[in-house]
């Protein structure tokens, strides 16, 4: 059990509608339950406190509306044991995962976790779903970059408003997520590219070597031969995530059928042949069109007849 005068300050907080204590005590509890290796009682708490409340509850940060135009904070939803992962990469992230929720204990031998991430990969497979995932394990605020409002058209203004962006994510615990990272982080030898450009990729790398280690930074690429060359050194895990093999498809297939509560028509391994090639995200969205139809059909649906159509209109759209 927690301590005593952890569980007096948590029913306090809670009489008197104290929210911020509130969750701080929780995450307190948490925190005593993972040191005690009580896992299941520390990931149910965890769960319960990033996903309680997501549509009506204000957001978790009061202060990171004066960042909204920049930042944008999201609630994950998606946690690490659900994802198919290679070995190598589901590894790596359990290290990353380990290193943060054991900092206290690197830090008392002058270490400091890993955090700095980049994902590299074609569309679909992944990369965006595993930086929520990573925020999900390590119990941390989940913060997208938002281009629209960091890249302005007026000289000098874009490096500015990524000053803006990194010293909100410094002063806080987070996990900072950049999405097609390739857009902001072009290599600056390029002719092509401005001066402007240029001088951004200059500052957003300068503020990535200035993160402290509690600052999670997970850049995502679908295209990495764009990226400067001087992006690469600046983080400690780069993790390729490609399209699934057969036998990772076969199991996102079936995994993926059993979460939506029913079979997908044809056996998942044939339904990994004929897709061969497909993304994560293509696999999952045929499973979702299967589902779809079949519900639809009820009570005369022919599961098996709907898997066969979607797998041609599959690879009619494939090689068009």
């Amino acid at each position: 059990m927690a301590r005593s005068d952890l569980l007096i300050d948590l029913v306090d907080a809670e009489r008197v509608g104290d929210k911020a204590r509130f969750r701080s005590l929780v995450e307190a509890v948490i925190a005593e339950e993972r040191a005690k290796s009580h896992h299941l009682v520390a990931d149910r708490l965890a769960e319960l406190l990033t996903t309680s409340g997501v549509e009506h509850r204000p957001p978790r940060d009061a202060t990171a509306g004066a960042v909204g135009d920049l930042l944008h904070e999201i609630v994950p939803q998606r946690r690490l044991a659900e994802l198919t992962l290679d070995p190598a990469v589901r590894s790596s992230i359990d290290e990353l995962v380990e290193e943060h929720h054991r900092s206290e204990l690197l830090r008392s031998h002058n270490l400091e976790p890993r955090h700095r991430v980049l994902l590299a990969g074609p569309p679909g497979n992944g990369k965006t779903t595993l930086a929520e995932a990573i925020a999900a394990e390590t119990m941390l605020p989940f913060y997208v970059a938002r281009y629209e409002g960091l890249v302005s058209s007026y000289l000098g203004e874009s490096a500015n408003r990524l000053d803006s962006a990194f010293e909100f994510a410094r002063t806080r615990r987070c996990v900072l997520f950049f999405d097609e990272f390739d857009t902001i982080a072009k290599e600056r030898a390029d002719e092509h590219e401005t001066g402007e450009i240029k001088r951004v990729v200059s500052t957003l790398l300068l503020q990535i070597d200035r993160l402290p280690s509690h600052v999670i930074v997970v850049c995502a690429t679908n295209h990495s031969e764009l990226l400067d060359r001087a992006a690469w050194r600046r983080f400690q895990l780069r993790l390729s995530l490609g399209a699934p093999s057969r036998t990772v498809a076969t199991d996102f297939l079936a995994s993926t059928a059993k979460r939506l509560g029913g079979e997908l028509g044809l056996a998942p391994r044939t339904i990994a042949d004929r897709l061969k090639g497909g993304s994560f995200a293509e696999l999952e969205q045929f499973a979702l069109d299967v589902r779809r139809r079949y519900i639809l059909g009820l009570p005369d649906a022919d599961l098996t007849r709907i898997a066969k159509d979607k797998i041609a209109q599959w690879q009619s759209q494939a090689h068009s």
